[in-house]
């Protein structure tokens, strides 16, 4: 069998990586097809994934619009190459695929706010999978599994620490440090939402500095900590869950982090303008289990970060709360896998997710 893998994004490469090996390993032809976004090149190159970049993008607001073009001629090229048996993909991109090539797609879907995305992309997909708490009933094929995205590579049975993160940190043993992981709202499911204005960046830094060694990723493509005291994120980005499974809290405008945060037992605190009544079902479900912290106001933040820096046994608590909630959470790794090898059942697919058909 022939599979293509679609990463548009870093997450991307950590929600496939390990099912792309497995399929190589039964002796699959497999092709990751990838964009040029944040460090989503370095991963694939890291973890020696096959792959080819169909075009790149940029973290301002509406560069992806302008790359569309090329970006679908470089993929319909390398579809035709690559003559794939079943596309997985993320939306229109790997469903538009598989519409050209008559190629039958998987979607694998978990953020309820992209209604773009599903109205372009659900009507060519032969399944689409979301976590169980996704909010949305999206089509007769819709099927859920119990768990998240992130259950593909930060569930117990496939993630540990691949370095003493510590010293490659050059951190004592007992250093508390914090990381503080900012957005830059460049997406087209951004548009329309912020998170911390520079000026609250600064004031937070500010705080969690006289308290903690502080770590910034900022994806906006010029840093605005100006000269506040931060240690710079200058290891590889693959090893930033070995990084977040380490850290005593993180703070976040921003999605995917905030949920590896949950599943690796460090406390999190998320901050931006999704948060509310209509926020995605995965945080919704994370914070009644008590791992993470939706604030709108900056305020709440503040305070909520200096309690959970002076709580010495947070972290814990959180390892306590992420081993239960995970207990009964499937790996999606293997739910991909054996959906790859058996997509044409639906009665496989149904007993993969765990979940009752349709969504």
């Amino acid at each position: 069998m022939r599979y293509l893998f679609f990463t548009n994004t870093p997450a991307h490469v950590h929600l496939y990586k390990y099912a792309v090996r497995e399929l190589q390993a039964m002796g699959h032809d497999v092709l990751v097809l990838g964009r040029d976004y944040g460090c989503t090149k370095d991963l694939l190159e890291y973890y020696d994934l096959p792959h080819e970049i169909y075009g790149s993008c940029g973290t301002t607001k509406y560069s992806l619009f302008k790359s569309l073009p090329s970006h679908y001629v470089n993929i319909f090229r390398a579809v035709r190459r690559f003559k794939p048996d079943l596309i997985f993909g993320m939306g229109g991109y790997a469903a538009h695929a598989g519409a050209v090539s008559r190629t039958p797609v998987v979607l694998l879907l978990d953020s309820e706010p992209t209604s773009l995305d599903h109205v372009v992309s659900r009507p060519f997909a032969k399944a689409i999978l979301t976590p169980h708490t996704f909010g949305k009933d999206l089509a007769d094929n819709h099927y859920q599994f119990r768990g998240f995205k992130e259950t593909a590579y930060l569930h117990p049975d496939v993630y540990e620490p691949s370095v003493d993160i510590r010293a490659e940190l050059g951190l004592d043993p007992n250093e508390q440090f914090v990381v503080v992981r900012f957005n830059a709202f460049g997406s087209h499911h951004d548009v329309g939402h912020g998170g911390f204005t520079p000026e609250r960046r600064r004031e937070l830094i500010e705080m969690l500095g006289k308290r903690a060694t502080v770590f910034v990723l900022d994806e906006s493509e010029e840093r605005r900590d100006g000269d506040l005291d931060t240690r710079p994120f200058d290891f590889h980005p693959a090893l930033v869950h070995d990084v977040l499974a380490e850290a005593s809290l993180l703070v976040a405008d921003t999605q995917t982090m905030v949920t590896e945060a949950a599943l690796l037992g460090t406390p999190a605190i998320r901050s931006n303008s999704f948060v509310g009544d209509d926020d995605m079902g995965n945080f919704v479900e994370l914070e009644r289990q008590g791992l993470i912290s939706n604030l709108k106001s900056f305020d709440d933040v503040m305070a909520r970060a200096e309690e959970l820096l002076a709580d010495d046994g947070a972290k814990a608590r959180w390892a306590d709360k992420r081993d239960a909630f995970l207990a009964d959470k499937v790996n999606l790794t293997d739910v991909i896998v054996q959906v790859a090898l058996n997509y044409g059942s639906v009665e496989t697919v149904d007993s993969l997710t765990r979940h009752t058909v349709p969504a």
